[in-house]
């Protein structure tokens, strides 16, 4: 007998050991059971009669994605973006849990006070799961500890400029410094490897041409970044995380680096699997972000960096702004804001553009779902169906096209650079712990890395 809250019954379920047609058991919001599917007609003997969802035949049961590299950017610089906003629009791409950035919101997430500001602009507003990274910063090495004891998921760090004057960067030395304080707190540094030097010898961009901004980040300032990131954790022994790459470059250090022993991982977004500079037109500043989108060869190549494991995951880096900071009426790339925002739309990009490479809905969920989990130390509760998990959980529609409608996202703005793209894969449902998501009733709870990896 199966005594249950609900059961969803799906011919495809995306679950660790592949897809196959499965009945979900859930109770208290935790997936108790995974057995086998039950077709329509067949009668099961249970101790509660539990509520029955069956998926159409075009719909796969995935995981709720886990999205590490979110900008809310609330309190601050909620006009930019906040969580009502920001969290209504992961759970519409299904994603089900995300980890705030400690920038762009005023004060960042530098000491537990500003943790604690954040909390409380969070708090009955989030669609989703929310967690907070904390930062690493040269003046506040003294506050990671409580931060950590806090139960921020990590700390970040820029190697060169942020682009805010409130969150500046660590030069070697400090870089170092933080290395050693997270391998002691036994935590995670995560890092926005460019390197300062190689940026500033380059030329500054300027107009409305974009190879002029592309050629202001060159792919030598993220190889010397990384070079040093993996120098200095094999010196300390840190657990370090390379965020947002864009230049396949790297690819074949951090397989050095993991063939080595080092702590490394590594993440690159939708906009870098799928956008190419060489559709970039003038003035067209919605593409612009740092590090920046390059050519297709290199596109190419971040994809077989995916595939042989040295890149580990897939996650948004949404950062949003208001569409008058991207510089519209000039559209000059010398000026405009770099950032793209994409949390509601990176599952249909990654899958349109995966399945055209002969990748499945298990390589996505595992790049956008399981291995972010395990990043953020929360391989235990998400990023899987299976027992014991919470159950979040995303109905997709594979086979369903669609054509991206700015008006129809839920971020406060609505400035995109896959305007008018025809993408192929449709969210239809997405559960939290087993409930229907609504954007009008924020059921989202705000976690804690003491939780996860449990009380001393």
């Amino acid at each position: 007998m199966i005594d249950q809250d609900l059961v969803i019954r799906s011919r495809r379920v995306v679950t660790p050991e592949g897809i196959r047609p499965a009945d979900v058991w859930v109770r208290d919001g935790k997936i108790t059971a995974v057995t086998a599917f039950s077709p329509p007609g067949q009668v099961l003997i249970t101790g509660s009669s539990p509520n029955e969802i069956r998926l159409p035949d075009d719909e796969v049961l995935m995981p709720g994605l886990v999205d590490t590299h979110v900008h809310v950017n609330e309190p601050g610089r909620t006009d930019w973006e906040g969580f009502a906003t920001a969290t209504a629009a992961a759970a519409a791409g299904g994603i089900t849990t995300i980890i705030d950035m400690p920038l762009n919101s005023i004060p960042p997430t530098i000491n537990v006070a500003a943790l604690d500001a954040k909390r409380e602009a969070a708090a009955g507003q989030c669609a989703v799961d929310v967690g907070f990274w904390g930062g690493a910063v040269p003046a506040n090495a003294a506050d990671q500890p409580a931060l950590h004891d806090a139960g921020v998921f990590g700390f970040k760090c820029f190697m060169a400029d942020s682009g805010v004057s409130e969150f500046p960067p660590l030069d070697d030395e400090a870089l170092a410094a933080a290395m050693r304080q997270v391998a002691e707190l036994g935590s995670l540094l995560i890092v926005h490897a460019e390197d300062p030097a190689s940026i500033a010898a380059a030329p500054a961009p300027s107009g409305k041409g974009y190879a002029s901004f592309l050629r202001s980040r060159p792919p030598a300032a993220e190889v010397e970044a990384v070079i040093r990131v993996m120098r200095l954790a094999g010196e300390t022994g840190a657990r370090v995380h390379v965020l947002h790459l864009s230049s396949a470059d790297t690819v074949p250090l951090l397989t050095a680096a993991k063939a080595s022993g080092t702590h490394i991982t590594a993440e690159t977004c939708p906009h870098y699997l799928t956008l190419a500079a060489e559709q970039v037109g003038a003035g067209r500043t919605e593409f612009k972000c740092c590090p920046p989108i390059r050519e297709v060869a290199n596109r190419e190549r971040l994809w077989a960096g995916l595939e042989s494991g040295a890149i580990d995951c897939v996650v948004s880096d949404h950062s949003p702004c208001p569409p008058d900071l991207k510089d519209p009426r000039n559209g000059d790339f010398g000026t405009a804001w770099g950032g793209i925002s994409s949390v509601q739309l990176g599952l249909p990009v990654v899958w349109t553009h995966a399945r055209e490479r002969g990748f499945g809905l298990a390589d996505v969920a595992r790049w956008m779902s399981a291995s972010p989990a395990r990043l953020a130390g929360l391989a235990t509760t998400k990023g899987a169906i299976a027992a014991g998990h919470d159950a979040d959980l995303v109905a997709f529609a594979p086979d369903e096209d669609f054509v991206v409608e700015p008006d129809r996202l839920l971020t406060r703005h609505k400035l995109t650079p896959y305007a008018g793209a025809e993408l192929t894969g449709v969210v239809r449902r997405t559960w939290l712990r087993g409930m229907p998501v609504a954007p009008d009733r924020p059921a989202g709870t705000l976690l804690t890395a003491v939780a996860a990896r449990g009380s001393p």
